[in-house]
């Protein structure tokens, strides 16, 4: 199955320069601007006009339309499935989508560090064979630059649980866009797929790959 993984594109979606073809397309998370329902039904309409036969979207904290009228968003997109702490089998693979982030400033989707995330994570199943998520583990793709020094500000909490889910064969997630690319954790593929660079220019170029091809990654 190939799938073709995609986050981080604030509302610039129209202006990638191309979209893979491939069996599910993936969106981690902060696809709107300002996080209105119109931004979404703009997406939708986009999301419409791809070829994939399957196409999963989970919210970021960019994405405020998903927490304060949820019923509406979701009538609203109807050219995706929406995952939000549940998941989805297709094609015999077992996908889980959770937009929750640690706390930072005043966001969508965001929880205090410790027990609030724990308890999130421990909802995904230990059959999941692809974790999407909108922010990143502790140490893999979660760099961020601070007062000209870098510092790690993915979940400690998050990279635990990657350790008790023994089936799991990639973790898609973006929302640090300076982590962007591709990293491996034992027999798990670790992917920071955001679209926008750090200047906000939706350039990376999208992730493909196909889960039961180890070395079948670009």
């Amino acid at each position: 199955m190939r799938l073709v993984c995609i986050s981080d594109t604030h509302g610039l979606h129209r202006r990638i320069p191309a979209v893979p073809d491939g069996d599910v397309l993936i969106h981690a998370g902060d696809s709107l601007g300002q996080g209105t329902l119109e931004n979404l039904a703009d997406l939708n309409d986009w999301l419409g006009t791809l070829p994939h036969r399957h196409k999963i979207v989970i919210a970021g904290n960019h994405d405020w339309v998903f927490q304060e009228a949820p019923e509406l968003a979701r009538e609203t997109l109807t050219h995706a499935i929406y995952l939000e702490d549940s998941g989805v089998e297709l094609d015999g693979l077992r996908f889980w989508g959770s937009p929750w982030t640690p706390q930072f400033l005043n966001w969508a989707f965001m929880l205090e560090r410790g027990q609030a995330l724990r308890e999130k994570w421990q909802l995904i199943p230990k059959n999941t064979d692809v974790l999407i998520t909108h922010g990143p583990p502790r140490g893999i793709g979660d760099q961020v630059a601070v007062d000209f020094r870098t510092r790690g500000v993915g979940c400690v909490d998050l990279e635990q649980r990657l350790e008790q889910l023994p089936n799991l064969q990639a973790h898609v997630f973006g929302h640090i866009h300076e982590g962007y690319g591709q990293y491996r954790r034992a027999q798990t593929r670790l992917i920071n797929a955001s679209t926008c660079t750090a200047r906000y220019e939706p350039t990376n170029p999208l992730i493909v790959f196909d889960p039961s091809k180890t070395g079948d990654c670009r």
